[in-house]
């Protein structure tokens, strides 16, 4: 039988030496009697060559034909000079579901495992949207923009791959945590579409969190979560939140699931002040390996190698990262022999991971797209342009700023409706006490709402037209009706 090809980069600073420590107990548990890891190149050294993405065209071939890439940590240049490969492979191959499973594990110390309170649970995160699509402009002299993408095709991904991993699991009850009592349209279309997607799934209850409140329950009571799906962002926020609960990023598996290509890999840093002095701690890439071999159909041996580590781990063996101060610490390549020496035990002190009778590697992959894929949600849906929002830099004071609006659109079917700086709403009415900047958001909208079926977006680009000629432009959006529901926000306090 011909080996299952996986693409494997050992990353830069501590990654050759916590990849090399997971590979030999993958290798002394059978994995490559099965399996074949091809060596990309990708990382620094890629960098320093002058390759802004940090990875060759020979790893990109050998990703997109394998489907998984199995990767230690990597570093990325501060400044310029390119951009996190993390974030790149993500966005690049549509690896739309972030996959973290936080749990106690045993000799490793806890403010909860102190206490007593069992931690065991998964943070699934958005992965391609939200602010980490990394749209930025200066706008004026004083102000900075970030743009918040959020699409409902790209919510439902994410959404299903949690609600089926948690079928999966056989977990009963999934949070969807948020923000929507603030951004209302984009956190409230991904709390819109958990609720929608979980009505495929009944057997599971669907509640929601506002992400504040839910980062002060992680910390509380942790014990009551058992999944939590995030926007982006607030994702990425609260797995470092939940890595501190059971120890450290050190103990933080990952997997990025994409329809066609999956990664999985360490989530801590290089390390480079240890690096290449046998020091690092491999369990966060190794736990990676572990869902790297459960996605692949191997789940007898990934059992089994957690069984192992579990009772290495429940015997005190441990790196200078964590464990008992007063036992002596042991290497990356000894710890990763201690492993070995235990596979076939199980842990005493806490329930053994399962070992199932199925352990034939597969992967089933659609087949290679010809084309981009354009994914839609909502497709008969009846838009009408009603406005739109000007944003322009300026310093005149409120009323001046307002009186030549309006003189502006005179001859327009718009009419000035609202003027915020910062989202909050100035004019037509507003407080004294609303501190300013020089850019200003000027909302004007259809004098006779039933045009709105007959008009096109001519007369907004007409108008928007006339007040570039009286003032520097830093943005312009339509504005437009959704099946009769405004596709916009309002200011605070309009």
């Amino acid at each position: 039988m011909s080996k299952l090809q996986i693409a494997l980069a050992p990353g830069d600073g501590i990654g050759p030496e916590v990849t090399g420590a997971s590979l030999r107990v993958l290798e002394a548990a059978g994995v490559l009697d099965k399996v074949e890891f091809i060596e990309v190149e990708m990382g620094q050294r890629v960098f320093a060559a002058g390759d802004t993405r940090g990875m060759t065209d020979e790893a990109i071939e050998t990703i997109e034909r394998t489907g998984i890439l199995y990767k230690g940590p990597m570093g990325t240049p501060i400044g310029g000079g390119g951009k996190s490969i993390n974030v790149s492979l993500r966005k690049m191959y549509g690896a739309f579901a972030n996959i973290r499973h936080f749990q106690s594990l045993p000799g490793v110390e806890t403010v909860y495992s102190k206490a007593g309170v069992p931690v065991d649970f998964y943070v699934i995160r958005e992965n391609i949207e939200d602010t980490y699509g990394g749209i930025e402009h200066r706008l004026t002299p004083d102000v900075f923009e970030c743009k918040r993408i959020m699409s409902a095709p790209g919510c439902d991904q994410v959404h299903r791959a949690a609600l089926r991993l948690a079928r999966r699991l056989g977990i009963a009850r999934v949070h969807c945590g948020h923000k929507a009592n603030i951004m209302k349209m984009t956190d409230g279309l991904f709390l819109d579409r958990f609720r929608a997607c979980a009505r495929d799934f009944p057997e599971i209850e669907a509640e929601d969190v506002i992400i504040d409140a839910l980062c002060m329950k992680l910390v509380l009571h942790p014990e009551n979560f058992r999944m939590v799906v995030l926007p982006n962002l607030q994702g990425d926020i609260v797995s470092d939140l939940a890595a501190g609960l059971v120890g450290g990023l050190g103990f933080a598996p990952s997997a990025n699931i994409g329809q066609h290509i999956s990664i999985f890999e360490a989530v801590h840093g290089t390390a480079p002040d240890i690096a290449g002095q046998n020091k690092a701690n491999p369990t966060s890439l190794l736990l990676s390996g572990l869902m790297m071999l459960r996605h692949i159909g191997m789940l007898r041996t990934a059992g089994v190698i957690e069984n192992a580590l579990l009772r290495t781990l429940e015997e005190g063996v441990h790196t200078g990262d964590f464990g008992d101060p007063g036992t002596p610490a042991v290497g990356t390549r000894e710890f990763a022999e201690a492993i070995i020496q235990r596979i076939g035990s199980k842990p005493q002190t806490r329930e053994p991971a399962p070992e199932p009778e199925e352990d034939t590697p597969h992967l089933e992959r659609p087949a290679r797209p010809t084309t981009n894929a354009m994914l839609r949600t909502f497709e008969q849906i009846v838009t009408q342009h009603v406005g739109a929002d000007v944003y322009i830099e300026s310093t005149l004071p409120i009323p001046e700023l307002a009186q030549h609006l309006e003189r502006l659109c005179e001859d327009t079917p718009f009419r000035l409706t609202l003027i915020s700086n910062r989202g909050t709403q100035v004019w037509p009415s507003g407080s004294i006490f609303t501190e300013l900047v020089d850019y200003w958001r000027c909302r004007f909208e259809l004098r006779d709402h039933t045009l709105a079926g007959s008009l096109g977006q001519g007369p907004g680009i007409s108008l928007l037209a006339k007040i570039g000629e009286k003032f520097t432009i830093t943005d312009f959006q339509p504005l437009k009706d959704y099946d009769g529901r405004p596709g916009y926000s309002l200011a605070q306090g309009q």
